[in-house]
């Protein structure tokens, strides 16, 4: 699992990554039939999508590996509780959590082990929360130059399915009621605000330096193409699911 590739742009991580739809909140809430006694969030980073999942009206417990990721975290959300561990290694309460919750997470987690990880974690009938989201330039045209400059190096932009994390829980077997609701939004960026936010991806994070330097070099190119600025599409997807 790639954990621990975000701390060292932990604060620009937090500036520049985009809120989740509010009203995912009373989404959850009214899946798990009411407000949890606690809800768990894996991955919580610097806690963008803890703001979302403190709505619900829960205690947070938050998980992350990175301990300067998670001190941004403590310092916005002083209330929560947070755990330095990765999915794999926290150790769950007796009688597992009756939520656990994630916000582009479910790509860095081992795809053999995840969805067993998961069940074993969750209370009987316990929820599941996934955010998954898609980031694409609204224009086709600079998305398809995009998509040039990242498959580059022979890493190509990852388009996956808005059904994608759903549908691997679905294969599983180990969940019931699955859905999947997807929120939109358009994020305007000029340039250098596409750049740095695309420097807090993953994707350019597990990069080589010389990559990065050169993926930021060849986006440059193509924007200055395209227009000279981003109309980002935000396509955020909120996937639950109960434990069988």
């Amino acid at each position: 699992m790639a954990t621990t590739v975000f701390g060292e742009v932990a604060a620009q991580y937090d500036e520049v990554r985009p809120e989740y739809p509010a009203e995912m909140a009373a989404e959850i809430r009214e899946y798990a039939g009411g407000v949890p006694a606690v809800i768990t969030e894996i991955g919580a980073g610097t806690g963008k999508a803890t703001a979302l999942f403190a709505q619900v009206g829960a205690p947070m417990v938050c998980v992350e590996p990175d301990a300067r990721m998670a001190q941004v975290l403590r310092a916005k959300f002083p209330a929560a509780q947070v755990v330095i561990a990765d999915a794999d290694s926290w150790k769950p309460p007796p009688g597992g959590v009756p939520v656990l919750a994630g916000a582009l997470v479910w790509h860095l987690l081992d795809e053999k082990r995840r969805c067993a990880r998961v069940h074993d974690v969750l209370a009987e009938n316990g929820v599941v929360a996934l955010i998954g989201r898609k980031h694409v330039a609204d224009d086709r045209a600079q998305q398809a130059a995009f998509d040039t400059a990242y498959s580059a190096d022979g890493r190509a932009y990852p388009h996956r399915r808005p059904t994608w994390i759903a549908d691997d829980l679905e294969a599983s077997g180990l969940f019931t009621g699955i859905t999947t609701t997807r929120h939109d939004t358009m994020l305007p960026l000029s340039a250098e605000e596409y750049l740095r936010f695309v420097s807090t991806w993953s994707s350019f994070r597990l990069r080589t330096p010389q990559q990065q330097a050169a993926l930021l070099e060849a986006l440059r190119a193509a924007i200055a193409r395209t227009g000279g600025s981003v109309l980002m599409r935000l396509e955020t997807t909120l996937n639950l699911a109960r434990r069988a």
